[in-house]
C-alpha cells in the first residue's frame, strides 16, 4: 500500500509537534505538510490532496467544520478533529469524521486514530464511492450548521446530553461553567462567553458576568440598589442581574 499522506491542521504550534513527533513512529503516514489556520488548510488540501487530515476544531477565523464547508466537493477521504473540547464530538461524528482526538492525548490514542482512518481509506479503495460520500458529507456539514437543541456532558468515560429545555441556569467557574439541570449540576470546561453563542437566543439570557437563565425558569424580577435586579427562578434560585446587563430586562418581560 502506498503511504497515507497527512497533513496537520492546528494553530497552536506545540500542538503541531506533537501530532509531527507521533505520526513519526507510525509505519506507512507520510506528511504532506502543515497548517497553521483554516483559510490556509483550505488552499492546502485542494492542492495537496491528502488522504488523512487532522484538523482543529477551534481556530482564529474559521474554524475546522467551517474548513470543511468551505471545501465543497474537495473534501478529503478521512478526517480526525482534533480539540480541547468534547461538545463538538456529536457534530464531528455527524459529519462523518474517522475520529475525534481529545486534547491531550497519548501515543496509543493517536494510533488508534490512525488505525481508524487507514481502515476507512481501504475501505474507500475496495468501494470507490468517493463522490456519493462526498455529497453526502457536505449535506450533513449544511444540516449541522443548524443549532442542536442538547449539549453533550461528559462523566468519566460516558457522554450524555442535555437537552437545553432541561437547563435552568448556567454560571461560571473559573475556565468551567456549570449547567444546573433540576437537582443537578454538570462542569464543562468551557468560557461563559462561548456557552452563551451556542445557547439558542430565544430561550436563554444573560445576566451578568457569570450567569445565564433559561427565560422560562424566570419567576420573579425584584428591583435592588444601584440598578440591579434579583432574579428568582421557578426552583427558588435567587441570581442578580448586574447594572451592566439592564439592557435585557425587556427580554425578561420587564418593560421600563
Amino acid at each position: 500500500m502506498r503511504p497515507t499522506r497527512t497533513l496537520l491542521v492546528d494553530d497552536e504550534p506545540l500542538a503541531r509537534e506533537r501530532l509531527r513527533n507521533f505520526l513519526a513512529r507510525e509505519p506507512g503516514v507520510e506528511l504532506a505538510g502543515e497548517c497553521a489556520h483554516g483559510a490556509e488548510a483550505v488552499e492546502r488540501i485542494r492542492t495537496v490532496r491528502p488522504d488523512l487530515v487532522f484538523l482543529d476544531v477551534q481556530m482564529p477565523g474559521m474554524n475546522g467544520f467551517e474548513v470543511l464547508e468551505q471545501l465543497g466537493d474537495d473534501l478529503p477521504p478521512a478526517v480526525v478533529f482534533v480539540t480541547a473540547h468534547d461538545h463538538y464530538a456529536v457534530r464531528a461524528f455527524q459529519v462523518h469524521a474517522v475520529d475525534y482526538l481529545l486534547k491531550p492525548f497519548d501515543r496509543d490514542r493517536l494510533h488508534l486514530a490512525v488505525t481508524r482512518a487507514t481502515e476507512r481509506l481501504a475501505r474507500n479503495a475496495a468501494q470507490p464511492d468517493l463522490p456519493a460520500r462526498n455529497a453526502a458529507m457536505a449535506a450533513d456539514l449544511r444540516a449541522g450548521a443548524t443549532q442542536p437543541e442538547r449539549l453533550p456532558v461528559r462523566s468519566g468515560s460516558r457522554v450524555s446530553f442535555v437537552q437545553f429545555s432541561e437547563i435552568d441556569w448556567i454560571g461560571s467557574a473559573d475556565n468551567y461553567v456549570e449547567l444546573h439541570v433540576g437537582r443537578h449540576a454538570h462542569l464543562i470546561r468551557e468560557t461563559l462567553t462561548s456557552m452563551a453563542g451556542r445557547l439558542p437566543a430565544d430561550q436563554f439570557v444573560r445576566i451578568s458576568r457569570t450567569a445565564i437563565v433559561n427565560l422560562r425558569r424566570v419567576r420573579e424580577l425584584q428591583p435592588l440598589p444601584h440598578g440591579e435586579y434579583q432574579v428568582t427562578l421557578t426552583d427558588g434560585t435567587r441570581l442578580t442581574l448586574s447594572r451592566s446587563h439592564r439592557d435585557q430586562l425587556p427580554r425578561l418581560g420587564l418593560v421600563r
